[in-house]
């Protein structure tokens, strides 16, 4: 029966959701990144029921405040970046486990995670072909101006709010290379991750990058998220399937 497991990957805590196998689907997993708060999936009942469905494998990963960048980050790992992690001991273990080949992994979030899925996509696009991100705290370098959580990590990483925008998702989209599938979803009532979405949104259009946003007006949080929660988990199983049944001449 599908269940939820936890388990430690090379000094780190994952959670997983193995659904049954159903026999002519392509291999594939999904990469689920947290939240600043580290709250597993199963513990968040937008998420929990989003990942229930899902007819692959979803693996969640504990950060913390470490908002997955590339650099080292005290309280994460001494030797390795959060992103340098996802890109070598989480991808072998997903390889081993599951048999995910690299390009057939989808990775999805919210906030602080779901800026995370899209910087990773963004700056990886081989390996992670398919991104989709709830509420994504794509400006995260405006957190240190107003002393959010989590700013004190980009304050000891980069020390100058400038340098931390340099590095956010928005500042990785490469005009030639980008995840051929993408999506994410805000609302008016989160004006950090709707101005940042706005931002991204029309950077993707004047460069005629293809992507999916829905960017709400004023909702009702209560029912607005577990329905953007599982749009995101069905766009990235979707589109992780279809880019493993295309034919490349």
């Amino acid at each position: 029966m599908p269940a939820w497991t936890s388990c430690e990957v090379a000094g780190h805590t994952l959670e997983a959701f193995v659904p049954n196998p159903e026999e002519g689907r392509p291999h594939g997993a999904l990469v689920h990144l947290r939240d600043l708060d580290d709250t597993p999936p199963s513990q968040q009942p937008a998420w929990k029921q989003a990942i229930e469905a899902s007819p692959l494998p979803v693996v969640s990963v504990a950060g913390g405040t470490s908002w997955w960048i590339d650099c080292l980050v005290k309280g994460f790992d001494a030797e390795v970046s959060p992103e340098a992690y996802l890109l070598g001991s989480l991808k072998t273990w997903l390889q081993d486990q599951f048999g995910v080949a690299a390009g057939a992994m989808a990775v999805l979030g919210q906030g602080s995670g779901g800026q995370g899925a899209l910087r990773l996509a963004y700056r990886h696009p081989n390996l992670f072909p398919v991104a989709a991100a709830v509420l994504p705290t794509i400006d995260f370098h405006r957190t240190m101006e107003t002393g959010e959580p989590g700013s004190q990590t980009l304050w000891e990483v980069y020390g100058d709010v400038e340098v931390a925008r340099q590095q956010t998702a928005i500042l990785h989209v490469h005009p030639l290379n980008w995840p051929r599938h993408q999506a994410f979803w805000t609302h008016a009532g989160d004006m950090l991750a709707s101005d940042g979405a706005d931002r991204l949104h029309s950077k993707l259009i004047a460069l005629g990058i293809f992507h999916e946003a829905e960017l709400a007006g004023l909702v009702d949080a209560t029912s607005w998220l577990p329905a953007a929660a599982a749009a995101a988990v069905r766009f990235a199983v979707e589109r992780l399937e279809k880019d493993a049944r295309r034919i490349v001449s």
